[in-house]
């Protein structure tokens, strides 16, 4: 198998440009030790495909210089700890390759790594590989091929840059550990970002690889579960720049999406080199949007420092915790380029970039822009660099997270080696998995300002910084505007977010936030949030939350629709005016019914008294006393027990009262009428019981109540069908059919009573009983016929006082013309009231129509 991979990475042959060449292999440095390290970096950023020679060449193009100084780094940190008292008798070597950024250079270098020295490197050896630990690569893609490899030996790996979620997995890479930050990590910190500064819509470009890819999938996850919306996903192909066809297609679609796009912030999850196409088109097309950059990319100067960069909006980036290299840039500046002869690498640089002649211009008017190597080999030229604009391309991120790595295998190797400032005990042969258990087991501080330690994944414990780009005219530079470390709340400057909370349109015309009264509801297949009036019966504060129901029965909503106001409870109060009317007619009704009771039984004796029902005149005072009393149950604050007696008590008391004038009309017909046939002459005569009728009169009515209470009751309800502002306290009258029972039994009472006093008004009653009982149940007949479309056209708390009114309309009908004649008589005309005059009378009506009459 070893071989066939070599075989596999040997086909594809490298070389690089005809004028910095150094040989066909990968170009690496070596130097020996007691133990060596590995180093993996891409200081040209990609590969050129020849596809017009067979095998296909391929050219490292694309050269960085801040990629040459972080390999200087690992070199760098190596000699310190060989200076130190960290491994006293140990000599730490070192065995460095330039990948190109192509993963079959990648493979070619770990499979370099792991053969024997002492076996002339003909074939890897599994067991003993003369590389202990191997730091790098920087691109999880790349990182993952190597991971497999070195996993077979469980050789270390440290990655200074990779920061795909899959490398996580230790039963697939159980020998990957890493200094910087997992994606796990930044794609929750991106999440919280966007959720922090209010941005509700957000859209993301990623590219076909580990690292964009599966980034991509998991920050949508995370945008998600926070009910953030993805406007929309783009994945690209994982280096684009090599086929510029392709390349012009994905671009121009990523454009399009861009400009029709309505997304708050756009994320790019890739490699910085697919960024800077992407940010040049954006240029070119003059888009202006919020950007957030990923780990690769965030403080990426020569994408910082492009020309016009600040037309493309804001960007904000995340970055793990950076820190400069300690004694770094006076190792640059004064001792680098001394060790050149064991050092490819700067002779590779050099041959780029030449030294300048020394010169006495000031450090900080040099001319540190850095020519394109392309237009230089294709021009032939070389243009000069001073040195000392190198200090300005050592960055804090990867350069540190290098170091750092140095620094975790210097001190596993203390602790493998058993070693004091003076020795270590044990030799320096040993097996590679040991190493990685002693460096999985790490905790310590670096230079007293960074903590270092990795959790049961391989990823450390660090977190994040939060940067933006500040692109004033004078200056770019990149500045730390928070941080977010896992579990802990994010933290970002409050300038930033008071900036983003005042925002209520996007760009795109979409709303933020809503006036009160107002939601934010999505259009149709978009992000994008429009205002939306809140329905009946709903509110809403404000700032685009959604709008929530009062309560239906207790509340109704402002005018504005901002706030829930409590109804006010509506009732027929006892101090408004129609219910000051109505008790006082109805208090004296009660006071004449009291007197006319009075009276009468004062005269008792009297015919007039015997005239109008005897006693039944006093059950029929008191019938009406009743019905009196009732009014008070349908003005005030209804109750249950209100609700179900008002009408029921009325019906029953008034029915007694109509039963006791039918009674009394019944007596009067049959005394004095003497023309019937025989049998109905009889049948009213055996009828002429008035208990017998009032009681057989009243239990009907009695029955229809009890029915109507017992299965159908009145009951109260709270309306709010005329204003919504108010409830409407109101009795519901329960079984209509049975109301209507009790309605319509008196209404046909009323109406015997009417056909019977209406036919007797031919006899001679000196009194004017049944004139004066038509028109009582006339009047009743009337104003209950009158009632009923009144009342149901009638809305409102009146509704109760039309049935009071109807009510006491009934009884001072039957008051006015049943016994106020009466009283009248007993009072101002008393010689009336003697058994003489009603002798007298009775003779004067019969001599009129011819009649003999006999005289006792």
């Amino acid at each position: 198998m070893w071989v066939l991979l070599l075989l596999i990475v040997t086909v594809t042959s490298i070389v690089s440009g005809p004028s910095c060449s150094v040989n066909n292999n990968p170009r690496h440095i070596y130097v020996p030790g007691d133990i060596v390290v590995g180093g993996l970096f891409p200081v040209y950023l990609q590969v050129k495909t020849n596809g017009s020679t067979i095998p296909p060449q391929k050219t490292c193009i694309d050269y960085d210089v801040q990629m040459f100084l972080r390999s200087q780094v690992m070199i760098y940190a190596i000699q310190e700890i060989n200076r130190s008292q960290m491994l006293p008798n140990v000599s730490v070597g070192y065995e460095i390759y330039d990948t190109c950024g192509d993963v079959t250079n990648a493979i070619r270098a770990t499979l370099s790594m792991m053969e024997d020295i002492q076996g002339q490197g003909v074939k890897p050896n599994v067991t003993t590989p003369h590389v202990k630990v191997v730091i790098g690569e920087r691109y999880s893609e790349k990182s993952i091929a190597v991971a497999r490899l070195l996993a077979l030996p469980l050789v270390a790996q440290i990655s200074y840059s990779s920061t795909s979620e899959l490398l996580s997995r230790k039963c697939k890479f159980p020998s990957f550990l890493r200094t910087v930050s997992s994606d796990e990590h930044q794609t929750i910190a991106i999440a919280e970002l966007v959720k922090h500064l209010t941005w509700e819509s957000v859209g993301v470009i990623g590219s076909d690889d580990e690292f964009g890819k599966y980034g991509a999938e998991r920050l949508i996850d995370h945008l998600n579960d926070r009910k953030l919306c993805v406007d929309f996903k783009e994945i690209l192909s994982a280096n684009f720049l090599l086929n510029e066809t392709r390349t012009q297609t994905e671009l121009a679609m990523l454009m399009s999406k861009i400009r029709n796009s309505s997304a708050e912030a756009i994320v790019i999850f890739t490699a910085e080199l697919n960024v800077r196409i992407i940010l040049k088109e954006v240029l070119r097309m003059g888009i202006s949007r919020i950007w957030i950059a990923c780990d690769t990319w965030a403080t990426n100067k020569e994408l910082s420092e492009m020309p016009d960069i600040q037309k493309v909006g804001r960007v904000f980036g995340f970055i793990p915790k950076r820190n400069k290299v300690p004694g770094f840039h006076q190792y640059v500046r004064d001792s680098m380029f001394q060790s050149k002869a064991h050092n490819s690498f700067i002779h590779e640089f050099m041959c780029h970039y030449p030294p300048c002649p020394d010169s006495l211009v000031d450090e900080s008017v040099l001319n540190c822009t850095l020519p394109d190597t392309k237009s230089q080999s294709e021009s032939g030229g070389r243009t000069c660099l001073d040195r000392r604009c190198l200090l300005k391309y050592i960055d804090k991120d990867e350069s540190y997270y290098i170091y750092l790595a140095v620094k975790v295998i210097a001190q596993g190797l203390r602790s493998l080696l058993n070693c004091d400032n003076v020795r270590c005990k044990r030799n320096a042969t040993f097996a590679v998995w040991e190493l990685l258990e002693e460096l999985k087991r790490v905790n310590f501080i670096v230079d007293n300002t960074t903590h270092i330690a990795f959790n049961e994944n391989g990823d450390p414990t660090t977190g994040y910084d939060i940067v933006e780009w500040n692109m004033s005219v004078s200056e770019n530079r990149i500045i730390t505007v928070g941080e977010y470390r896992p579990d802990e709340p994010i933290r970002v400057r409050e300038h930033l977010i008071r900036e983003f909370e005042n925002v209520t349109v996007t760009f795109a015309n979409c709303c933020k936030t809503c006036n009160p009264g107002y939601e934010l509801i999505s259009k149709i297949n978009s992000c994008c949030k429009e205002c939306s009036l809140c329905s009946r019966g709903y509110i809403s504060t404000g700032g685009g939350k959604k709008c929530v129901a009062c309560h239906p029965q207790r509340e109704y909503t402002s005018s504005d629709k901002d706030r829930c106001l409590m109804k006010t409870i509506e009732y027929l109060g006892w101090t408004d005016a129609f219910t000051t009317v109505l008790v006082s007619f109805d208090v004296l009704g009660i006071v004449v019914s009291l007197l006319v009771a009075i009276l009468f039984a004062v005269d008792r004796r009297t015919p007039i008294v015997k005239s109008t029902g005897g006693y039944l005149s006093f059950l029929e005072l008191l019938s009406l006393l009743a019905c009196f009393c009732c009014i008070s149950m349908f003005l005030g604050e209804p109750t249950k027990t209100t609700c179900m007696a008002g009408l029921p008590l009325f019906g029953m008391a008034f029915t007694v009262c109509v039963s006791c004038i039918l009674a009394n009309l019944l007596q009067i017909f049959v005394g004095f009428t003497f023309d019937l046939r025989v049998t109905v002459g009889d049948t009213l005569k055996r009828l002429n019981r008035p208990i017998a009728v009032v009681t057989c009169c009243s239990a009907v009515q009695v029955a229809v109540c009890v029915l109507w209470l017992t299965y159908a009751p009145p009951f109260i309800v709270e309306s709010s069908r005329f204003d919504e502002a108010t409830i409407l306290l109101e009795c519901n009258k329960g079984s209509k059919m049975l109301f209507g029972a009790m309605l319509t039994y008196i209404a046909l009472l009323a109406v015997v009573c009417f056909l019977f006093a209406f036919k007797g008004k031919q006899l001679p009653d000196l009194y004017k009983n049944a004139s004066f009982v038509s028109i009582s149940m006339m009047i009743f007949l009337v104003v209950w016929i009158v009632f009923i479309p009144v009342y149901i056209n009638m809305s409102g708390k009146y509704q109760r006082a039309i049935e009071a009114a109807a009510i006491l309309v009934s009884n001072y009908s039957v008051l006015c013309c049943h016994f106020a004649p009466k009283c009248y008589i007993m009072l101002f005309r008393k010689e009336l009231n003697n058994e003489n005059a009603i002798t007298n009378y009775i003779r004067k009506h019969y001599e009129k129509k011819g009649m003999a009459v006999v005289s006792k």
